[in-house]
């Protein structure tokens, strides 16, 4: 999600110890940095952080990490996660390079909301956060078994995942053509799903799971 720039950014960055500065460092030693043995669940592409925050809140028994690419999205969740006193880790940078960043099996789950749909060609497909090389790169961060929850308003998007899902080892499961017209009571909303389910449109939602053990 773009954002204006911000003129308290800078201090947010300095001040902010949310903001992992290099998470490679910290890969295989998670549960350190969170003081527990709780679960780690990833969101790729948090936005301004009202999905991670609020999940955050609601479940005190995982850990959570926010992934995104824009230093001024980001800096936004972070500042709103140390306002409400969480400890969320926000980690700047690409989904590529998760390898790097944890652990094999350091991951339980992955939360993939609205990511950009790419353009409908084969050339553009595997830049697709749920395309299969980046599917084989959650297996590897979330080991021997592992769940991708994803969100998308793109039906042609979503249609490529259900099927780039089952091809690579996942399984399916609560599958909602229109989520806010369905029973899921769970759902904690983002930015973007507020902003398109006020305008009527139907948001997709899966759930791809898999269980080599």
């Amino acid at each position: 999600m773009r954002a204006r720039r911000k003129n308290w950014a800078a201090h947010e960055i300095e001040i902010n110890p949310l903001l992992i500065e290099n998470p490679a460092e910290y890969a295989g030693h998670w549960n350190e940095y969170f003081g527990n043995g709780n679960p780690i669940h990833l969101e790729i592409g948090c936005g301004m952080g009202r999905f991670i925050t609020q999940s955050a809140e609601r479940n005190p028994n995982i850990n959570y990490i926010a992934l995104e690419r824009e230093l001024n999205v980001i800096v936004s969740g972070a500042r709103a996660a140390r306002e409400a006193g969480l400890k969320v880790a926000f980690i700047l940078g690409d989904a590529a390079e998760l390898a790097s960043y944890f652990a094999a099996g350091e991951l339980s789950r992955i939360y993939i909301n609205f990511s950009d749909p790419w353009r409908n060609r084969k050339k553009w497909y595997k830049r697709r956060l749920t395309h299969s090389g980046f599917l084989e790169i959650y297996k590897t961060v979330m080991g021997s078994s592992g769940e991708v929850f994803q969100k998308t308003d793109n039906t042609r998007l979503f249609e490529f995942s259900l099927e780039q899902f089952s091809q690579n080892g996942f399984a399916l499961r609560n599958i909602s053509l229109d989520l806010h017209k369905s029973d899921c009571a769970e759902n904690i909303m983002t930015e973007y799903e507020a902003k398109f389910s006020a305008q009527g449109m139907p948001i997709y939602r899966c759930e791809a799971y898999y269980d080599y053990q």
